[in-house]
This record gives structure tokens, sequence and C-alpha cells, in this order.
């Protein structure tokens, strides 16, 4: 496979040079490292007023060749993927490229026994188990279109998403074990699909050995139906711009959104986005601690490593099980050399003893990532201090469920990496900052609204069933453009720092601040462990500041504590900054990929707490009663 890895300065600004200027013969090159069936016959065509996007037209292939097959001969015996248990007693896995392949093939096979074929919509609600993703290669295998639903997620959120997609089967398993919990997943398909009438078959796989409720002529085991079934199953001839995958994101209006990508396009950018951000070499153990419910785990636990023919780990965990230092007892037992994960989990375990990391020697690591939302400065510098002993390049990646794959972000080693930046933009992306009216920003030291003037291979191509929905929410807010919703600066060097989510900004007497730099200010304050701020209505300021703070312990003075924090505000940032209100909490509404829903806080800010939507999909809907409570 030709290397499409940048290893300098200089191959990045001559890369993102030629793919400004030659988008179409950049990305046709690299896509052509690949294994297709038949070559592509145009390689773009676009616009975002419809919106209409297709990469690689008349291009036939299938993913699955390109993450398993085209390994087999050079990489057969190389490790792919390992397992790594919820509890440390437990045997770890490992699944070499040729096993994986077996496996995969396998489920494929078990799934077409079962009826399953190309164009099907399968719903996958599983445990972070192996079987989750052999489940989900298999349905790419078959061309069936993947739609993977956090297992986590309420009966009736799963229902909503298996009656959009018409999923005609579902893959599960007995139970999961999170922690020191183990939660009956079975129990919450049958209870989603007494709302659902498209679902033929259930598959389910014993993770806990017990016993469950099995409908006759509806679900089989696993177990039962893969004795005897072939190890070899032929990859079905996909375009270029079938579906590859649903993904449900939340959606404004509370109904979720069916994010569509494609085939052709999500795999050259989900291969080039991880080979080169995290500069990966043939060697590293690469650990990428999302779900596969969520998209990094789609595109960089599964889809980009294997891809890049990597070796990736996979871990059904959490962080703060058995104690704070899993994270770090699992770096070391693996000899983890990439480390990708999320600032709440580094915020959590900032919150423990720091002995919890100075334990292990973490000598194996060599890169660091954070995604899912801005890293503040204090995570940023603790993370890259405590965790990567200072010597690993951190890389902070922005990006969506609609983009694929990594957008903005340091390319390991290589590009600038400035505390709370993303940074650069990757070879491909052409993003920039428009004012209010949608005209372009150019100069530096500014802000604006982040948006994007032209296509990338992974980018979202619409919502399922509802293509009106996919421009209304990205293409109509300013003509021609992709818009993010998100806020951004870009300071003297060319760096952006992404400042959240454009509701996520607060104007103030005029001022515009996002959240994101008002939390970073307030968790400066050490006493805090996180906080959350939103607007609301303010006679004489138009909007006013509520900050929402938990404490590492129980202050014994809150106002002086109160004091302290809008001192340390006002210093940061800037008197119109301070908060007017300041709440104490014990924990924010978080969904369980750790996003805060500010849309039930904004609501507790106005006194609006009549009707607060739908709490099943949080992590702790009890938080959510103990700050109705509390509200100032």
């Amino acid at each position: 496979m030709p290397n499409i890895q940048i290893k300098s300065y200089q191959e990045y600004e001559e890369a993102y040079k030629r793919s400004v200027e030659d988008p179409e013969g950049f990305w046709s090159d690299i896509a052509s490292t690949f294994t297709w069936r038949k070559k592509w016959n145009t390689t773009l065509e676009w616009n975002f007023e419809e919106p209409n996007v297709k990469w690689f037209k008349g291009g036939r292939l299938n993913i699955t060749e390109n993450c398993l097959d085209r390994h087999l001969k050079t990489r057969g015996n190389k490790l792919a993927l390992i397992w790594e248990p919820n509890d440390p007693k437990e045997r770890f896995v490992r699944y070499t490229y040729r096993e994986l392949h077996e496996k995969v093939c396998q489920f494929a096979n078990v799934l077409k026994k079962n009826g399953a074929k190309k164009g099907d919509r399968i719903c996958i609600y599983m445990p972070m188990i192996p079987e989750l993703a052999f489940a989900v290669l298999a349905c790419a295998r078959i061309g069936a279109i993947h739609s993977v639903v956090f297992a986590g997620f309420s009966a009736v959120a799963m229902a909503d998403r298996i009656n959009d997609a018409q999923c005609s089967m579902v893959l599960t398993s007995d139970g999961l074990n999170r922690g020191a919990k183990q939660i009956p997943v079975k129990r919450v398909v049958d209870e989603a699909l007494e709302r659902c009438d498209s679902v033929k078959k259930v598959i389910v796989v014993e993770r806990l050995g017990w016993a469950v409720n099995m409908v006759d002529g509806r679900d089989v085991w696993y177990h039962d139906e893969v004795q005897g079934v072939s190890k070899d199953c032929p990859a079905e001839e996909m375009d270029a711009e079938d579906m590859l995958f649903i993904l449900y994101t939340s959606g404004s209006t509370g109904k979720p959104k069916g994010v569509v990508h494609t085939c052709g396009g999500y795999m050259v950018y989900a291969q080039y986005s991880f080979s080169n951000v995290f500069q990966v070499q043939e060697n590293d153990i690469y650990w990428c601690t999302a779900d596969i419910g969520w998209i990094t785990g789609h595109t960089y636990l599964l889809y980009g490593p294997l891809l890049s023919g990597s070796t990736s780990l996979m871990f059904e965990g959490v962080p703060t099980f058995p104690d704070m230092g899993r994270f770090w007892q699992v770096v070391d037992k693996f000899g983890v050399n990439i480390f990708y994960t999320a600032p709440t989990a580094i915020r959590s375990l900032m919150g423990g003893d720091i002995d919890d990391v100075l334990s292990y020697s973490l000598d194996s690591l060599k890169v660091l990532g954070s995604v899912g939302e801005p890293i503040n400065e204090e995570a940023w510098h603790w993370y890259h201090t405590h965790v990567g002993k200072e010597r690993c390049p951190l890389v902070d990646t922005w990006w969506q469920t609609e983009t694929g794959g990594i957008m903005i972000s340091t390319i390991a080693s290589i590009t600038p990496m400035k505390p709370s930046h993303a940074a650069l933009p990757l070879p491909g992306i052409q993003p920039i900052l428009v004012d209010a009216e949608g005209k372009e920003i150019t100069d530096n030291e500014v802000e604006g609204y982040l948006c994007m003037k032209f296509p990338w291979p992974s980018i979202i191509r619409t919502t399922y069933g509802d293509h009106e929905r996919a421009r209304l929410s990205y293409f109509s807010t300013y003509k021609g453009l992709y818009f993010t919703g998100d806020g951004a600066k870009r300071d003297k060097d060319g760096l952006y720092r992404i400042i959240g989510r454009v509701d996520d900004v607060i104007n103030v007497s005029g001022h515009r601040f996002g959240t994101a730099e008002i939390e970073e200010a307030i968790n400066h304050n050490s006493h805090v462990v996180e906080s959350a701020v939103v607007g609301y209505p303010h006679d004489v300021k138009g909007q006013g500041i509520y900050a929402f703070v938990i404490c590492k312990d129980v202050p014994e003075r809150e106002d002086y504590l109160r004091a302290e924090i809008i001192e340390t505000v006002v210093e940061k940032i800037g008197k119109i900054a301070k908060p007017d209100k300041i709440q104490i909490v014990n924990g924010l509404p978080k969904t369980r990929s750790g996003k805060i829903m500010r849309r039930i806080l904004r609501k507790v800010a106005e006194g609006d707490t009549s009707n607060l939507g739908d709490t099943s999909t949080l992590l702790d809907p009890d938080v959510v009663d103990e700050i109705k409570a509390g509200a100032l």
C-alpha cells in the first residue's frame, strides 16, 4: 500500500495547497491506494444548495475488503483487535487479521441465513464486546446498512431509531457489564420492539449467561446460529455512493436525525485522517476509548485503524472501575502507543488522586488525543503533563458525526500544537469564518461562525428519509456553505479554537461569549471539578450568565466560593463575563457520550421546568430533579 502519511510540516503545506488547488486530483490519488472492484468515472459532483454531493461516482468496492482481505497476505498474523473486558480479572482476547476476517465472514453468513440482504437496515444494540465489531463489519460485508444504537439508550429512544430506519433485524446481547453494574440489554430490546413492526429477526449474543425471554420465530441465539457456518463469505459489491451506515444524532427538535454516510468517500477519509492525525506506525498499539455507538467508535476504533492495517484496542469497561487508575493500567498492560479519549473522561480522572496516574509508567505512550468537545486548558495541561509526561504531542481533534472524520486538528509532532486549540485544518478541508450575515471574515485574530466552503469525501450525504432536514440543518443558514453550528476563533497564526455551539454562545450587553471560555475560567478555580454555563433572559444585559458548578468537596462557605469564582472569571475574561448566578451541583445532565444537555440547564436557568422533554437518554436522569430543586 503506498504511504499517504505526511512526514513533515513542508509536506503538510504542499498537501494542503494541492488539496485546495486541485481537490479532485488530490483525493483521486489517495483513493487509488485502496482496493476497488471498478474504478470511478467521476471524482466529484457537488452543490451545497440541494445539497447533493457524490464522490468517486461509478466506483465499485466493499469497505471490508479494504479493512480485512487486502491485509491477509502481508498482515494475516498481525493483531487487528485486542479486547479488554470490564473486569480486569477476566481474560482479554486477541484477534489477528486472519481471525477477524473469519469471525466477520461467519457473522455475515449468520445474517444471510436469517434473511438479511443488501440494502436492509440492521439495528445493532450491543455492549462493547468483540461481536459488536464483527456485527458492524458483517453488515458492511453483505451490503446491509448498519445503525448502531448505544447500548444505554432507553427503549423509547431505540424504538424511535428502529422505526425511522425501518430496520428488519436487531443484533443484541443478553446483558452487559458497565463498571460495577450489569444491565439487562435484551429486556430493553423487547420493550422497544413492542413499538416496532418492521423487525422480523433478533439475534442475541451471550455475554452474561443470563436467561432471557426469547420470542419464538423471531429471536435466535448467535452461538446456535454460528454452528457449522462457513468462515468464508464473499463481499457484496457496492457503489461508492451506496449507504454504509446511519448514525443517529440528537436533533434540536427532539426527533433524532439519521446521519447517512456512504461507502467510498467515508472509507477514503477515515483512513487518510486516522493515519495522518495520529501518525500511526506499523507496530503501534492504538486505543480509542469511545463506544462504537458513537461516530468516534465507528471511524477511529473500527474503520480507520482496520483500513490502515493497525492494531486497535477495544475496551468494555469505564475509566473509574475498579478504580481511577484503570485507563493507565490498560495502557501499561498492552504497551499502548496512541491514546484517544474525551475531555469528560480526563476531567473525571483529574478529580481523583494524582497517585492513580503516577502509579503507572505510561512509557509506551507516543501520542495523546482528545475528542468530543473543546478541551479546557486545565484539563489539557493535566493530560499533557501527567499522562503524556510532556513528551507526547496532544491532538485536540474537532469534527462531528456529520463530518465522518477529523476536520481540524494538530497532526502529531508535525503541525503546531497550542492548548485548547484544534489548530489547523487537514488537507482537503476548507474552513472559513463568517459573520452573522454570512460574510467571510478573512483576517486573523477574529471570531465568527465556522463553515466549510468545499466538500470532503466523508461529508454527510443526507438525513435518512428526510433530505430536506439535512438541507435545513446544515446548508440553509449560509448560502453555498456547510454550517457546522459552532463558533470559532482564529488566532494570529491562523490556528482555530472552537468556542462551542452557536447556541452555546451568550450575548451579554452586546458581547458574545462562548460558554466554553467562561467554563474554562471557572474550572481554573482549584475547588471546581467541572462547570456548565448557559444564558438566561436578563432585563438589563439581554442575557445573564448562569453557572452550574461541581466541586471536589462540599464548600464550607458557598458565598466565599462564589466570590472566588467570579474573581477568577473577571481575571481571565473580564467583568462583563462574570456569572450572575452560580449554583453548586453534584452532577450535570449528560448524555452517555458525555455531552452536557444544555437545553435542560437553559430551562432551569429560565425558571421554565414544566417541560424538560425526554430525559431517559441521560446517564443519570435523577441529576435533573436535584438541579431543579436547588435552582436559584
